[in-house]
Formats: structure tokens, sequence, C-alpha cells
């Protein structure tokens, strides 16, 4: 495995970089929530504006579909698509919907019929459909094939009943991607089915769900008699597991938050110089550690996308790349407040606040990361049983 760049690849990524600068101002790094977190979601108003504006303006260059098939209007290339998160997580740009593009898409490219991709990937690619994930549900916990959420066929139609629960963004979705089991007499694992939902569907109905910085992020949705059509089914009845496992998968290789740990941590280290603040030795190390960290995150990362790339099976390696990135991100939170101390304590607003409040949205989003997608225990799990060949119990 090669970690340089061919220079074709090193030219996209000035490319990106001078979009960047062009479409993106620096004041505005630290006033959006981070990249690839549900934090994006809670933005309102001219914010939400902004925000949907940067994902047209990615989507028109191409850049949200790089890593599709020629067919489907990308180039092929899990490089060059990572490229561009790399730089817009850096520089913390609002540009992506992480949940449509980077796991719900590939999904559909595996398990989705022409007619399916066609009607759906378009506007993923354009950046004009945002999408959120019905997954988890309020007593299954971590168990997902414990879910209650039951769909009925009737004629060319199915009816979804049941509640799901944290799901990021669902109040401003266009569409969902949701898991329900359609024959309770079949084994648990063999009676669950994928479907695409329609979020403005009668029946449906959105709970917010407040999270501890006080934003909206999360949401609990209700399905009540919800008509789907029997042509949203993706990957075959009574085959969803499989079709989720895939889309997890996909999103445990999402969740790549090296690049915007390291850009924090600079502009940690420019805070500190502008106000005169010296770090001492143990924090010298301690920071020196994270940013060794920050690398050892994105050769990981890599592997995993040699991986992919060559169409071998990747559920362990992801599920490391998942862990390790997410519980960085959570020790550079952890490191920021320390170090801070008090001001970091400071919300958005405040004259004092270092980088504009980013410190504390970000410390007190952090948790979460570990969790969505996959606990670290469940990682933990795939590793030892799928990296080790460890026995499952």
């Amino acid at each position: 495995m090669d970690f340089g760049f061919s220079p074709e690849e090193e030219s996209f990524r000035k490319e990106v970089a001078a979009f960047i600068g062009r479409e993106f101002p620096p004041e505005l790094r630290w006033k959006f929530g981070c990249t690839f977190t549900p934090a994006v979601q809670s933005h309102e108003g001219q914010d939400w504006e902004f925000v949907t504006a940067m994902r047209k303006k990615v989507g028109a260059k191409g850049w949200l579909s790089l890593s599709w098939p020629e067919e489907y209007g990308g180039r092929n290339s899990l490089i060059l698509q990572n490229i561009v998160f790399e730089e817009m997580l850096y520089h913390n740009v609002p540009g992506i919907d992480h949940i449509g593009v980077t796991f719900f898409a590939p999904t559909l490219l595996k398990f989705g019929s022409h007619e399916q991709k066609n009607k759906f990937l378009p506007g993923i690619a354009r950046g004009d459909t945002y999408w959120c994930e019905l997954l988890s549900e309020p007593d299954c916990g971590s168990d997902l094939a414990a879910l209650k959420t039951q769909a009925a066929e009737d004629g060319g139609r199915f009816l979804i009943n049941g509640q799901k629960t944290w799901n990021s963004g669902a109040h401003k979705a266009h569409y969902g991607f949701i898991l329900v089991r359609t024959d309770p007499n079949l084994p648990r694992h063999r009676g669950l089915s994928y479907f695409i939902l329609d979020m403005k569907l009668p029946g449906i109905s959105i709970r917010p769900l407040i999270n501890l910085a006080g934003e909206h992020d999360f949401n609990e949705v209700f399905l009540d008699n919800v008509q789907v059509p029997a042509e949203n089914l993706v990957g075959g009845l009574n085959r969803g597991w499989y079709v989720t496992m895939a889309t997890l998968d996909f999103e445990r290789f999402s969740h790549m938050l090296y690049p915007a740990v390291r850009g924090y941590l600079e502009g940690l280290v420019g805070h500190l110089d502008h106000i005169g603040y010296v770090l001492d030795p143990v924090q010298q190390n301690g920071l020196a550690h994270l940013l060794a960290e920050c690398e050892m995150a994105r050769m990981i990362h890599y592997r995993s996308i040699d991986i992919l790339a060559r169409g071998t099976p990747s559920t362990y390696e992801v599920a490391i790349d998942k862990m390790f990135n997410c519980e960085l991100a959570q020790r550079a939170a952890n490191f920021a407040l320390q170090v801070l101390g008090s001001h970091g304590a400071l919300r958005r607003g405040s004259k004092y606040a270092a980088l504009e409040g980013w410190p504390l949205s970000f410390y007190l989003n952090s948790p979460s990361f570990t969790l969505m997608g996959g606990t670290s225990e469940i990682d933990r799990n795939v590793i030892a049983t799928h990296g080790l060949g460890l026995p499952s119990s």
C-alpha cells in the first residue's frame, strides 16, 4: 500500500483547496458544527441556508460522487473522493450531506435496482436532497435485530408502523432509509427488510431530541400506517439485515475525523499564541501525542481505502478505522478544554469564547461519536470476531 499521491491527485487537492479559499472565508471556520457530525444539522436560518448553498456548490463540481461508477456520473476513485473530504473536514466546510453521500449512496450502488439508482442518486450527487438513517429504536439499544417496527405487505405497498430514535437530521431530510420487520415468523436476523422512505409521507411525525449542547440534531420518528411503495424495497424482501450491515460498514468508514481534529488542534495552537499562552511540557507532550495519532488515523483510513478499492471484505478494518478516529476526536476535545480552562466552557455568542465557542460545542457533541454507527464496544467485538477470529460468545 502506497500512501503517496500521483501528480493528478496532488493537482486535484490544490483545486479543492482553491475552491474552499474562494467559497469559504477563513472567518467562517468556527461558525459551523464539526463537518461529518450531527452538529451540522442544528444550524438554522441564514446559517442553514449557507450550508445548503455549499452543498449545491460542491455538487455542481461533481465532487459528491467521485467514488461512484462512471455510468452514474462518478470517476470510480475513492482517493479523489477522500481528498475532497479531507480538505473540507480540515477547513470545517459544511458542504456535504454526510448520511446521503457517504453511506446511503454506496449502499444503493451495491444493492439498489437500476431504477432506484437512476431515481435517487442524481439528487445526492447535486447536493439537492438530504437523507436520514432510521435504524435505532428506543427499546433495542445496540441489539439492532431486536427492532419492533413492522411493515405489512398490502398489495403493491407496505404499511409501516413503529418508532425510531436518534435520527440525525430527520427534521430536515427529504428521504430516509429504514430497517423494519417484515416477517415475525422468521429468525430475527432474517425477517428484516430495508426500505427507502419519503420523509414527507402521511403518517410520519418527527419529535426533536435536544442534546447536551442545547442543539436540535437528533429526533424521534413515529410511523403510523405509512404507505411505502414496494419499489422502494432495497436488496430484496427479508434481506434487510445484509443490506444494513453494508450500510454500517460504509458508515464506519465515513467517520474519518482525523483532518477535523488536526485542523482543530492547529486552530487551538494559533489561539493560544494569539493570547500569549505557553503550553507547559506536559501539555506539549499531550499535543504532540494527539498530532501523531492524527497521522496514525490517516494511515488506518487509507488502509481501509486500499481494501475497499480492491473489493475485498473490510468489516473489521473499517471498525478499527471508525473506532480509532472517533476516540481520537474525543481525546482532542478533552485536551482542548483542559488547556483552555474556564474559557473553554464559554458558549457561542460570548465575546471571550475561544474559537467562537467551538471547543465547548465539540466537547459536548463528542460523546455521540463513539455511539453513532455502532458503539466502540461493538467495534471491538467486530475486530475480535472478524479480525482475530475469536469466538463470539
